[in-house]
């Protein structure tokens, strides 16, 4: 599973996103899983990186342009994506951060 970061530099977070959207159309057609690091916003409580990214990943998910998304924390907490963790368990398992509830990452699944 390859690793991506769209928070080097402290980017707006319309640069994020736009980041965001070049790693998913450069990553899709070759990967099933990759993961995403985003941070999880400087207050330690949830920033709007993050919020913004998980929002724009449902949405794509709505739109079928990515199958799901796992939030890290999804690991530590009930978040409704038991059956994503469970299917994908054999991709996510090989990663250093399986089951560490990192709410600064996100998994997208193509």
């Amino acid at each position: 599973m390859n690793e991506y970061s769209v928070k080097h530099g402290m980017p707006s977070v319309s640069e994020a996103l736009h980041r965001l959207n070049t790693i998913i159309t450069a990553s899709r057609s070759r990967e099933k899983i990759i993961k995403l690091v985003h941070g999880y916003g400087s207050t330690g409580v949830g920033g709007s990186i993050k919020e913004a990214i998980r929002s724009h990943l449902q949405e794509l998910k709505s739109k079928s342009l990515i199958q799901s998304f796992i939030p890290g924390e999804a690991f530590g907490q009930m978040m409704g994506f038991d059956s994503e963790i469970k299917t994908f368990k054999s991709l996510l398992e090989k990663d250093q951060d399986y089951k560490k509830s990192n709410p600064g990452i996100t998994y997208i699944i193509f």
